[in-house]
């Protein structure tokens, strides 16, 4: 266990230096020039000394190699450096937003697991128009951008029926207007994650209800119910388990995209 475990962190932090050499030659290759950013992109009204001086400033004066372990010591420090557009640090700028791209996760895979296994049972027991159903459903879901998804919730429920509003987070001194708020980002960001638990729950409740043990809970006398209750929909979650935490890690991602759009 031990050996596993240590193994799993090493490729952890390999994984981490991957991301992070990836980022630092990404911002490297990028066309544009920190230093005439800073002072409004005009470099005829800046003399080469002041774009030296900040060049100097930010380390970008430094051999390649010298910025990149600069770049790898200050992440592993915690320090993320200044943002350019508000001379913020970056730290900061992440912790102010963070608390509402958490929340929204969370409501968005609560939405997700609740539904996602809700239909996927529903498809597995039921057969048939219900299977059916669900496929066309979670075909949808998964193939639907979550910013294209968001455009159509927000022109529907929010432009046309005025049900909803189209954007903004309001404070929680008004619970309801905060949580309707809440409702069109998460939906949005919840769709394609939905799917994917529905579709696995219904595989592998399909699976589990052909197993020799649900087999001896019917003969032994249980009712469909408690069979599915005790026996299938326990072992059937087991795997679902592991798909909604990387579905979970994956919503960090997403939701930036969601967020604009509901700004």
């Amino acid at each position: 266990m031990a050996l596993l475990i240590a193994k799993r962190i090493a490729i952890g932090a390999l994984l981490v230096l991957v991301v992070l050499t990836i980022t630092f030659l990404a911002i490297r290759l990028v066309p544009g020039d920190p230093a005439l950013m800073l002072v409004g992109g005009e470099s005829g009204t800046t003399s080469p000394e002041q774009l030296a001086s900040i060049r100097a400033a930010l380390g970008l004066d430094q051999p390649l190699h010298v910025q990149y372990l600069n770049f790898v010591g200050s992440f592993l420090t915690g320090d993320l450096g200044q943002s350019f557009r508000s001379d913020t640090p970056v730290v900061e700028l992440v912790l102010r937003r963070l608390p509402n791209s958490l929340e929204l996760i969370a409501y968005s895979s609560i939405l997700a697991v609740t539904i996602g296994i809700a239909m996927g049972s529903w498809a597995a027991r039921r057969g048939g128009a219900a299977d059916t159903f669900v496929a066309a459903v979670t075909s949808v879901g998964v193939a639907t951008p979550g910013f294209v998804l968001g455009a159509l919730l927000v022109i529907v429920f929010a432009l046309q029926l005025r049900w909803l509003p189209a954007g903004g987070l309001r404070p929680w001194s008004n619970p309801v207007a905060h949580l309707s708020g809440m409702l069109l980002p998460s939906i949005a960001l919840s769709v394609a994650f939905l799917a994917v638990v529905a579709r696995m729950t219904r595989s592998s409740v399909v699976e589990t209800m052909g197993q020799d043990w649900v087999r001896t809970a019917r003969a032994i006398g249980l009712s469909e119910r408690q069979v599915y209750r005790r026996h299938v929909l326990r072992n059937a979650l087991t795997p679902v388990t592991s798909v909604i935490g990387l579905q979970i890690s994956s919503l960090f991602g997403a939701t930036v995209v969601v967020e604009r759009v509901f700004n």
